[in-house]
């Protein structure tokens, strides 16, 4: 009978062993940080706005968003970032949770109006003081920080004073405020990136009038106060360009030598395939890109626009000196790649959209949808833009490979949302399959990309440590690793992709068994 027995246990063991070896397979990943060569760089990225909160504390001054989020219905889920995840006061929990996971490095921004709270005047110390200490404490926990100098959260009194971007005035104050930061920060912090996503907030903000600050000239101005579609994108985009070209000038002349960093600038990008393999739709595609990543990166390696984007914007498209564009060109250390998706692309003939609504949108003669034949390019996130398809990263990387020269790149940002979702409790909430799925694909791709292809590409920062608020989806999407529980006191608890992102840093295979 004790014989039976120890049997019967002995069997339970082993089915038991079985059932957590299987359940717990799925985290294992087949690639690992140790598949990348030595050196490569892994993080997670986050924004000020995003994250801090604390809109009114210690001389923070406002911003276009914070203006743009307080507009009553400008904001999906009718909330605002005045705490957002509370990370001006959280920094230290969160910095312990990127240690715990094995992470080399965080990206994140400084709040322009922290620095100066009326976008020039006088330095507030007390904004100097936080991001000291938040320098001081990732470098303390072995985490090395990658600082964003510009995402979107412009100086509301800059946007009162003089129209911000549209203004050349901005390239002045846009160089104070870098240097500050360079003289306050620059000892310990080596890697700088001038702008988040130049094309979006140029589009967004200020031809369809969907993101701060909130400009357009569709429908007639029924939608927007202000604004003009058709030249406001191309000049907030000219003007940024001259301010990236300008801050990297001084840091290179100035602070390069003493402090040993470098300056790049993040660009998102989708990547685009042809929806039929017609020289219509090739062409077509050839032109998003142009419209999109070349609007930003052929200036930086080549001096000027696009000859698409000449042709066809014609004297819309503000023109470089000869003196800008020797600034402009080269004036990048690497380049920060956003990528999150892939999409069809097809010629516009008709235009007839574009017409009646005379915005830079149109200029491409190309559209772009995530669909073809009715059947969706890859699987889909909860957000409606988003859809997964891990191939599209690979083939970015060998264009810019190929076009621009082989030059450094890091994947700023990469990553995908669930629906924040009441009815799901948290327990089913952390269960994000679906993520570790889009994870390992991208990651999986972006090592072929290296190993195979020989792409030059250098680090990797998902999006987003933590659940966050997302523009103007609020706090409807989610696309942290860890959740945040927007209804208890904003507590963090680790979903799936933590562990599977612990298991993928460890230095090697052994250590899984301990976990």
């Amino acid at each position: 009978m004790m014989m039976m027995m120890r049997k019967a246990i002995i069997w339970v063991l082993v089915l038991v062993g079985f059932e957590f070896q299987r359940s717990t397979s799925s985290q294992v990943p087949e690639i690992r940080r140790t598949s990348f060569p030595e050196g490569f760089v892994f993080g997670t990225a986050s924004s000020a706005f995003q994250y801090e909160g604390a809109v009114k504390e210690d001389g923070r001054g406002p911003t276009v968003w914070d203006t743009y989020a307080h507009s009553f219905g400008k904001i999906l889920d009718f909330s605002n970032a005045d705490v957002a995840v509370d990370q001006y006061h959280r920094y230290h929990e969160d910095i312990q949770l990127m240690k715990d996971m094995g992470m080399d490095a965080y990206r994140f921004s400084i709040a322009w109006s922290r620095i100066f709270p009326n976008g020039s005047g006088e330095i507030n110390q007390a904004g100097i003081d936080h991001y000291n200490n938040l320098i001081n404490a990732l470098l303390a926990k072995g985490i090395e920080p990658y600082v964003t100098l510009y995402h979107w959260d412009l100086p509301q009194a800059l946007a009162d004073k003089y129209n911000g971007w549209l203004n050349r005035q901005i390239l002045e104050d846009f160089a104070v405020y870098a240097e500050t930061c360079f003289e306050k920060f620059g000892d310990r912090v080596k890697h700088w990136i001038t702008f988040n996503e130049p094309h979006t907030f140029a589009v967004q903000g200020y031809d369809v009038g969907f993101q701060a600050p909130g400009r357009c000239s569709i429908l007639f101005h029924l939608y927007c106060p202000a604004g003009n579609s058709a030249t406001e994108p191309y000049i907030v985009a000219h003007n940024v360009l001259l301010a990236h070209a300008n801050v990297a000038n001084i840091y290179r002349q100035r602070y390069k030598q003493k402090q040993n960093g470098s300056v790049g600038i993040s660009l998102d990008v989708i990547w685009f395939v042809p929806m039929k393999n017609t020289s219509e739709d090739i062409e077509a595609t050839q032109r998003a890109q142009d419209f999109q990543l070349g609007w930003f990166m052929d200036p930086l390696f080549f001096g000027d626009y696009p000859s698409s984007m000449r042709s066809r914007v014609g004297s819309r498209l503000p023109k470089f000196s000869t003196a800008e564009a020797a600034l402009v060109k080269g004036s990048l250390d690497f380049v920060g790649i956003n990528h999150y998706t892939t999409y069809y692309a097809m010629s516009n003939f008709t235009n007839i959209i574009g017409i009646v609504l005379n915005d830079t949108l149109a200029d491409s003669g190309a559209d772009t949808l995530p669909f073809k034949d009715g059947k969706p390019i890859g699987q889909k996130a909860s957000s409606i833009w988003l859809y997964s398809y891990p191939q599209g990263l690979r083939d970015l990387m060998n264009y810019i490979k190929q076009k621009y020269g082989n030059p450094p790149v890091i994947i700023t940002e990469n990553g995908m949302d669930d629906s924040n979702n009441i009815f799901i409790s948290v327990k089913d909430a952390l269960k994000d399959e679906k993520r570790i799925k889009y994870l390992s694909g991208y990651l999986s791709s972006l090592l072929a990309s290296i190993k195979e292809d020989g792409c030059n590409v250098k680090g990797y920062f998902v999006w987003s440590l933590l659940d966050n608020w997302e523009w103007t989806a609020g706090y409807s999407s989610r696309f942290g690793l860890f959740y945040v529980d927007y209804r208890d006191n904003l507590k963090r608890y680790p979903k799936d992709s933590v562990q599977w992102f612990k298991n993928f840093l460890a230095p090697s295979a052994s250590s899984t068994d301990e976990l």
